[in-house]
């Protein structure tokens, strides 16, 4: 994994974030050869851009996830990016009255299981990922990350 870090704060260290990874990757159907990532950690103004640009979405974002999808002769090992706004993160935790660090690995987690194809679109799908959440943060003995109704 590769990280990036584009803004100060109160950011966990990368053996987290690749703990983190690892275990979204494993639980999420990952595949051993397709496993590198890009985790670029941003502040609200180029969220907003990216949001805005790739989703038409006004403002900044908790997370994005760009699955790669470039076509080549030989397969690549390249997962995709993830793109996580620090202050969103702070700022939901404190709004959610939950750990920062325990908010980080909810959406550490959550940016990895899209990138392998999971997503929340569609009612069933939601409860399929939310669930497939909640198993791997209470693997790695977080609480659940939906409990009381927070969405994400």
């Amino acid at each position: 994994m590769q990280i990036q870090c584009a803004c100060e704060g109160d950011i966990p260290g990368d053996t987290q974030f690749l703990m983190w990874a690892s275990a979204a990757f494993k639980a999420g159907g990952g595949t051993p050869n397709v496993n590198e990532i890009t985790l670029r950690i941003v502040d609200e103004t180029e969220s907003g851009a990216l949001n805005h640009q790739f989703r038409g979405v006004t403002g900044a974002t908790n997370v994005l996830s760009f699955p790669c999808d470039a076509e080549t002769p030989e397969p690549i090992p390249f997962l995709g990016d993830v793109v996580i706004c620090a202050p969103v993160i702070s700022r939901e935790a404190s709004q959610q009255n939950k750990s920062t660090e325990a908010h980080w690995a909810h959406i550490m987690v959550h940016g990895v299981l899209h990138l392998l194809g999971h997503d929340h679109v569609v009612e069933t799908d939601a409860e399929q990922m939310e669930s497939l959440e909640t198993e791997i943060l209470n693997g790695l003995d977080y609480p659940p990350p939906y409990e009381a109704g927070v969405p994400l």
